[in-house]
């Protein structure tokens, strides 16, 4: 039994930050952004609205589009590194919102990785046969975790979410094929918040010493980012007897136009072959592959039997990627 997606969506806020209103805010310019991230502008959720708004949008997005009830759900799987709260998790409050009273769901912490992980994962409660509709939800409210005074950090980071819906497949030659993961835990300082969890307790000490924030090694994790994501991507394509040709679509974690370039040059991929949005959303965390992967397919740029792969790359370190055929006309 195959796992495929059949529905998919996405959801970003209204507002928008661009790089003209950060040169208000902190020490940088738009060309200095652009030149090194790729990024124009990024989406910024009200303060009084948390991940879970996000992720419930998105979902009834695929709901509404597939005329399915909340009901059907038989699982929600939430890839976040920002949930709504740590207790309970923010599967529980967007199953409540969706009044998805018959499944059961958890929270997946993957980093900017975290989709892949949860849509690997998805896949396998469905190809298990125990499970028929599988709801994969990536979403981040990274502008809560922002210091807008970093200026290394805060013109990355954006807010959005991204969704699918897996079900059971009708014929064995589509849907998720295969994926690789990994997890490197030496590199975890390079990327990371340092406070708010068990190793340190919110505090007042915390709190000024601005510990809640993201903290980022931006060159090292460039170097791992590259190799980690060309290197998994190439090893899955020759696992499935698949060159670059075969490929219609590489849809990568949208960190860095510089990143996404370098991994394409890697695997010998044209620009036509490469999803790209990261000009328009910034880095929003486990939601920037659904988000690209949605916005390709409301372009229509996706047909039956296209090969596509997944990859990202983030905090953990932990990397991977994931090989599919579309099935969605």
């Amino acid at each position: 039994m195959r796992a495929v997606i059949t529905g998919v969506g996405h959801f970003v806020p209204d507002r928008k930050l661009t790089n003209e209103d950060l040169e208000q805010m902190v020490d940088t310019s738009d060309e200095w952004i652009t030149t090194r991230t790729g990024i124009k502008e990024r989406r910024i959720l009200e303060k009084d609205k948390p991940t879970s708004y996000m992720a419930v949008e998105a979902a009834k997005g695929i709901l509404e589009q597939k005329n399915v009830s909340a009901d059907e759900l038989d699982l929600i799987i939430i890839a976040t590194s920002t949930p709504d709260t740590y207790i309970p998790s923010t599967a529980a409050r967007v199953q409540n919102k969706l009044d998805a009273g018959n499944c059961w769901g958890f929270d997946l912490s993957g980093g900017c990785t975290g989709f892949v992980y949860a849509l690997a994962t998805g896949t396998q409660f469905v190809e298990s046969g125990r499970h028929q509709k599988v709801m994969v939800i990536g979403a981040d409210k990274m502008s809560a975790f922002l210091n807008y005074e970093d200026r290394n950090t805060c013109i990355i980071f954006g807010d959005g979410a991204g969704a699918v819906l897996l079900e059971p497949s009708e014929t064995g030659d589509t849907g998720i094929e295969d994926f690789i993961l990994h997890l490197d835990g030496s590199g975890y300082e390079h990327l990371y918040t340092p406070a708010g969890g068990s190793l340190w307790p919110t505090s007042y000490e915390t709190v000024e010493k601005k510990m809640h924030y993201i903290q980022q090694d931006g060159r090292t994790v460039f170097k791992h980012a590259v190799k980690g994501m060309a290197d998994v991507s190439s090893r899955l394509m020759k696992k499935n007897n698949l060159t670059n040709k075969d490929i219609k679509f590489l849809i990568p974690h949208q960190a860095n136009l510089r990143i996404i370039d370098a991994v394409a040059k890697k695997l010998d991929l044209a620009p036509e072959q490469v999803i790209i949005n990261i000009q328009d959303y910034g880095n929003t965390t486990s939601a920037t592959i659904p988000l690209a992967m949605s916005e390709a397919y409301q372009k229509r740029m996706m047909t039956p039997g296209d090969w596509i792969i997944l990859t990202g790359f983030g905090a953990g370190f932990a990397w991977g990627s994931l090989l599919l055929k579309w099935t969605i006309d």
